[in-house]
């Protein structure tokens, strides 16, 4: 039988055979949150309170209800073009790949009370900003190539390009609502001779030789087992390692190493944060222009004040701000990356 309307099959108690749920309550996770702030641009709400996305080269829909965090996947297409529900992945291995891609095992609470304590500017935006923000576990390839596009870019258009990426490179997983979704391209997809002219087509701009020459430089040098292993690396280590590619410079570095590399420390700075920090917390850091050495003191400075999870501090404080009288779509993809302001596209 054809699949059910959006409506019904994103929610629960229409299809519970297809869903399952974690015990998640809002002040671990706000979806709503966390999937439209751009740290990832591979979500979409489908329906009200439910968000569909691909993730782990398969399409999920996910809502919140109460204290649960329910979810359903998708699986390959059959002949007629109707996604089947999946059946080589068991609930177990579900709950782990949502488990760590939320990074649930990381306490939220205790965190806000500690960065709280040491900081009544951050205390006083969790009194009055809705708890459940946190940095999601990225697939390292993913993160850094989705970031090279973020540069001097908005929100919209970023997704907007992402998924030219995926359609034009990625493997097709399946149509929802006559929507095709595909995985995120290999690395061996964009390494090609003619990837960047194919980029260009697509609208990429500059943006197509970084994407094209850090794909290459990946998979001729650290391939894309060397960079997950950064993971173990020092957050220095790989944050060098990063800034040698094509189109990365300090900021994509550190939301690669905060997004996906779990360098919690990491704190990305573009001239928002470099005025938060000045302005908010009466710091001359950077002299006149965000240098090299300004990233580095502006990440030392909130280092030293919230401590080893310094970058996922930040995400609250940067989205706290980015909302607070932004409801609009376009007013906060103003707020993101519009005139006068060099956006890195996502909350921290």
């Amino acid at each position: 039988p054809p699949p059910a309307p959006a409506k019904l099959r994103d929610t629960p108690s229409a299809c519970p055979w297809l869903w399952r749920s974690l015990p998640c309550p809002p002040a671990e996770l706000r979806l709503d949150l966390v999937l439209s702030s751009g740290q990832t641009f591979r979500w979409w709400e489908s329906s009200p309170g439910a968000w569909t996305g691909v993730l782990g080269e398969r399409v999920w829909t996910l809502r919140q209800d109460g204290d649960c965090l329910w979810y359903t996947v998708y699986g390959e297409e059959e002949e007629d073009g109707h996604p089947t529900e999946a059946a080589t992945l068991g609930g177990v291995d579900t709950d782990r790949i949502l488990r760590d891609y939320f990074q649930l095992d990381v306490g939220l609470p205790a965190l806000y009370h500690t960065w709280g304590a040491a900081d009544p500017l951050f205390r006083k935006v969790a009194e009055d900003f809705p708890a459940g923000v946190r940095v999601l576990r990225q697939d390292p390839i993913e993160c850094l190539l989705s970031f090279i596009c973020t540069s001097n870019n908005h929100i919209s258009r970023i997704t907007t390009m992402i998924e030219r990426l995926c359609q034009a490179f990625g493997r097709h997983l399946c149509c929802l609502d006559a929507r095709p979704f595909h995985a995120f391209p290999s690395l061996s997809a964009l390494a090609g001779t003619d990837t960047e002219a194919r980029l260009r087509a697509l609208g990429f701009g500059y943006r197509a030789k970084f994407i094209s020459g850090t794909a290459r430089a990946i998979a001729k040098g650290l391939g894309a087992e060397g960079l997950c292993q950064l993971r173990a690396a020092p957050y220095a280590e790989a944050r060098r390692v990063l800034c040698t590619l094509p189109g990365v410079g300090a900021k994509v570095a550190d939301c690669v190493c905060l997004m996906s590399l779990d360098k919690a420390e990491a704190v990305p700075v573009d001239t928002h944060v470099w005025r938060i920090a000045r302005q908010r917390y009466g710091t001359a850091l950077g002299g006149r222009s965000l240098t090299p050495r300004a990233h580095q003191e502006i990440g030392d400075f909130f280092r030293g004040l919230w401590g080893p999870r310094a970058g996922w501090a930040q995400a609250v404080l940067f989205c706290a701000d980015l909302r607070k009288g932004q409801e609009p779509a376009s007013s906060r993809d103003r707020a993101r990356g519009g005139q006068g302001r060099d956006s890195h596209g996502h909350c921290p």
